[in-house]
């Protein structure tokens, strides 16, 4: 089976969030299913100066102004198609906002683009290569089923995964006339949305199947308080609608294996964790008072709970914690938690913006990850976390509950527990599950059973990849 995965970004050649961890971990995941995956993604800077030997297979005498290329590559084993369009991607700031941190304004152009690109390979545009099906992700490629519906793809099954409703592409309508689509394309059948063009919408009306990132979270955003507006359009398309969770690529986060933490370990010996737990103290100048060191590694946002968290900070440090956080965001919430820092100098560390090594480090060093989002469609931290024994506390929702066992009486007793879960996201609920987390480190065989339980999980793709093996066997045989 030959599939082309359409996405904005893909680690490790460029990543702002688990997207590009999926997209980056899948195309591997499918191959012992018989799935060809490659994968269309754009020529950021980044992306050309890191690719070798690529290939011109294909491309556009005029793509939204100026000419472009399809570029074949192979990165550590990713097949990759990269639309290499100066005039669209080369350009500084990241692959959506600019140096300031403002989103690009022709960025509709910028994802049309990529979405047409992608239409145009499923009809047949590179020579010597076709793909049976398109799956695309998030709003970003979601237009790809809009034109597919009408060139000359139209009958190639598509899947379109949400791997957050909230980014949704809703633009102005004066955006259509560029959009290079029929002038029926603007209704509420395709794109039209109150008014506007939304590139979600037209994904969701138009790809054979739609997925999210986990169960809970398809059955959560059917609702007015998680569907953002989608619900009613949702329910309309409930027999195409599935939830499949993420796995992680368990090569590249394996503590056995690790090169970016200071000591490898695994569930037989944890002990060796205190050689990253020092590292990681020495990184964010920690004292060398005994207590959990909790973490968190996200972007410092509402739906990521981080305003709840900053207002528990006090609690973690009186009662012999320490917290070390790695992100950025809101500009409000990174002071919140610089001030935290400079209150509480050895206790609490704040790394602004992304570094892999050291979140590896933190998975490895830290005793627990804090996780207190108010929606959470899968979330790949809290699996990071369990794969290293870094015990996951984390709010009841999404993909959270869907992957963390709670440490109820009932669990514990069986032995099955691997975290802390705990609901409505507020101080209070999280100031108590501190309070359950606080009570298990200070019992060490509690705690190692905890993180040694969490090691077992099947946090890989072999489930997941499975499912969408079968998903899209079942589209290819309705024809």
């Amino acid at each position: 089976m030959e599939v082309l995965s359409v996405a904005s970004e893909v680690f490790p050649l460029i990543k702002t969030g688990g997207l590009a961890d999926v997209a980056g971990a899948l195309p591997f995941a499918m191959k012992p299913h018989g799935v060809r995956m490659r994968t269309l993604m754009p020529g950021y800077p980044t992306v050309m100066q890191k690719i070798v030997k690529p290939q011109v297979i294909g491309g556009f005498d005029n793509l939204f102004g100026s000419p472009a290329s399809i570029l074949a590559v192979d990165h550590d084993g990713l097949d990759l198609l990269v639309l290499d369009a100066p005039h669209l991607f080369d350009r500084d700031g990241g692959p959506y906002v600019d140096t300031t941190g403002r989103d690009y304004p022709d960025n509709f152009r910028r994802f049309a683009a990529l979405s047409l690109a992608a239409a145009e390979i499923a009809g047949g545009l590179l020579p010597s290569w076709k793909p049976d099906l398109v799956h695309v992700h998030d709003w970003q490629a979601a237009l790809t089923p809009v034109y597919m519906r009408f060139g000359p793809a139209y009958a190639v099954p598509t899947v379109l995964t949400i791997h957050n409703i909230a980014f949704q592409g809703q633009f102005g309508p004066d955006i259509f006339a560029e959009l290079a689509l029929p002038p029926e394309a603007f209704s509420m059948s395709y794109v039209e949305y109150f008014g506007d063009v939304g590139f979600l919408k037209g994904g969701l009306q138009t790809a054979s199947a739609i997925t999210t990132v986990s169960p809970s979270y398809a059955q959560e955003i059917l609702t007015p308080e998680f569907g953002m507006g989608f619900e009613g359009l949702l329910t309309s398309r409930l027999s195409s609608l599935s939830g499949i969770v993420n796995g992680i690529d368990t090569d590249v986060w394996d503590p056995q294996t690790d090169r970016h933490i200071a000591e490898t370990y695994s569930a037989t010996s944890l002990k060796k964790r205190e050689a990253n737990r020092k590292a990681l103290s020495a990184h964010f100048g920690f004292d060398t008072a005994p207590g959990p060191i909790f973490c968190v590694v996200s972007r410092l946002t509402w739906q990521k709970g981080m305003d709840v968290l900053a207002e528990v900070i006090d609690d973690i440090v009186h009662n012999g914690g320490k917290l070390a956080v790695l992100g950025s965001g809101d500009p409000a919430l990174e002071s919140a938690f610089i001030a935290a820092a400079a209150r509480y100098p050895g206790r609490v560390g704040m790394a602004v913006g992304y570094n892999e090594p050291l979140s590896h480090l933190m998975q490895a060093g830290a005793d627990a990850i804090l996780i207190p989002s108010r929606f959470e469609p899968c979330g790949l931290t809290q699996l990071y976390g369990l794969r290293y024994g870094c015990v996951p506390i984390v709010a009841h929702t999404g993909g959270l509950a869907d992957t963390i066992i709670d440490a109820n009486e009932a669990a514990l007793s069986a032995k099955v527990a691997t975290g802390f879960q705990f609901s409505p996201v507020s101080a209070a609920s999280l100031r108590q599950a501190l309070r359950r987390a606080f009570t298990a480190y200070r019992q060490p065989k509690l705690w190692a059973r905890l993180q040694a339980q969490g090691m077992k999980s099947d946090v890989s793709w072999d489930m997941s990849a499975h499912r969408y093996a079968d998903l899209y066997s079942s589209l290819l045989a309705k024809g």
